[in-house]
């Protein structure tokens, strides 16, 4: 490569503590959709030799340095120790990375960080959200300080890109925030016909999931098999109490953990897949779904009434008594079928992350 075509490469660098166990399978940790989300991106992003890509990560004893599937890992905060030394090592690491442009997904006190480094050295912020409730008030409410640190960021941010535009619309009237919305892309393999026989769940035990609202769904159904893969969200002191609850039901196999690179196949053999959170901005676990031509059964979480417009699933507005109908009517005479046929079309049109990976190209050329 010559200095001129060094001089062209874009340097991008992702933040999200808790993705290198994406990286790094052998590691069996908590991460989210939000990890997925900045995973699947930064992977793509580094397959275009115009980008240099690097990603921050938490401490997992791993190397300071890693270069894996193209993108250079940092290794930074350890949870283990003080949040004044967290933002040192995050600090160091934001240096090393050397890069034009950073993106942070996920309100914590990372966000101001990142901002302030980036206006300190003269580097473009960028960030995204990842659920509704940091667009829409509700996490801000009961968090004053951080609350006002966030506003504050993203209103110095170059670009703030949303999920839907639900977020959008929030966003601009709780902090004042302008927005973009990009769908989350993941790579979408060929789908393949498996033999359909269970009610899935996929999730954290994160209260906002509301996981034992499908326990209790299983008990109404008792002539269909469910299936609960339910990782400890960080900092469930309950979780106990709910492995055991699902583990009462006949019908439920209560399932603590699938490494990402397995969890297809659950979606690939199951009728429905079944959301039971209470607000999220655009789940990763619904791309899933729809790319393994798995129709989607929600309580309450419809981003941009995609689940109506693409006839993808069923959206029950948080009537309890309607998720249960409605999964009879999924159910009945196979509609699974012609439904999860529905939801494949959707997410080939939309979470492609050769085009979403491309939108970001675009917009990162423009922000230099």
């Amino acid at each position: 490569m010559s200095s001129g075509d060094k001089l062209r490469v874009i340097r991008v660098c992702f933040i999200a503590p808790k993705a290198y166990p994406l990286f790094n399978p052998d590691v069996k940790k908590v991460f989210g959709g939000a990890e997925v989300d900045l995973y699947f991106l930064a992977t793509e992003l580094a397959k275009d030799e115009d980008f240099a890509v690097s990603f921050i990560t938490a401490d997992y004893g791993q190397e300071r340095f890693q270069t894996i599937q193209g993108v250079r890992v940092i290794k930074s905060v350890d949870f283990k120790k003080n949040p004044l030394n967290g933002a040192v090592r995050v600090w160091r690491a934001l240096h090393e990375a050397d890069a034009q442009i950073y993106m942070i997904k996920t309100i914590s006190p990372g966000v101001p960080l990142v901002a302030f480094f980036c206006m300190a050295h003269h580097k473009v912020f960028t960030y995204r959200t990842a659920s509704a409730r940091e667009c829409d008030g509700t996490y801000l409410k009961g968090h004053f300080f951080l609350s006002k640190a966030f506003a504050w960021s993203l209103r110095k941010a170059k670009t703030v890109l949303v999920q839907n535009s639900i977020d959008k619309k929030n966003l601009a009237q709780t902090v004042g925030a302008s927005a973009m919305v990009i769908p989350n892309g993941l790579r979408l393999e060929t789908s393949s016909e498996n033999k359909r026989d269970n009610i899935l769940w996929v999730g954290r035990s994160a209260q906002v999931k509301r996981p034992e609202l499908f326990v209790d769904l299983a008990k109404k159904i008792p002539d269909e098999k469910f299936i609960m893969v339910c990782q400890r969200a960080t900092g469930d002191r309950n979780y106990e109490a709910l492995a055991a609850q699902a583990r009462e039901v006949e019908n439920l196999e209560f399932i603590e953990r699938v490494p990402f690179s397995e969890i297809d196949s659950y979606f690939q053999r199951t009728k429905v897949f079944v959301n039971t959170s209470d607000s999220e901005g655009f789940p990763n676990t619904f791309i899933q779904a729809c790319k393994c031509a798995t129709p989607i059964l929600s309580l309450n979480v419809n981003p941009d009434g995609f689940l109506d417009e693409y006839n993808c699933g069923i959206c029950c507005n948080n009537d309890f008594r309607c998720f249960a109908d409605s999964l009879g009517f999924i159910l009945a005479e196979s509609r699974y079928i012609e439904f999860g046929k529905k939801a494949r079309r959707y997410v080939e049109q939309n979470h492609d992350i050769k085009k979403t990976a491309e939108k970001y190209k675009k917009l990162f050329r423009n922000l230099l």
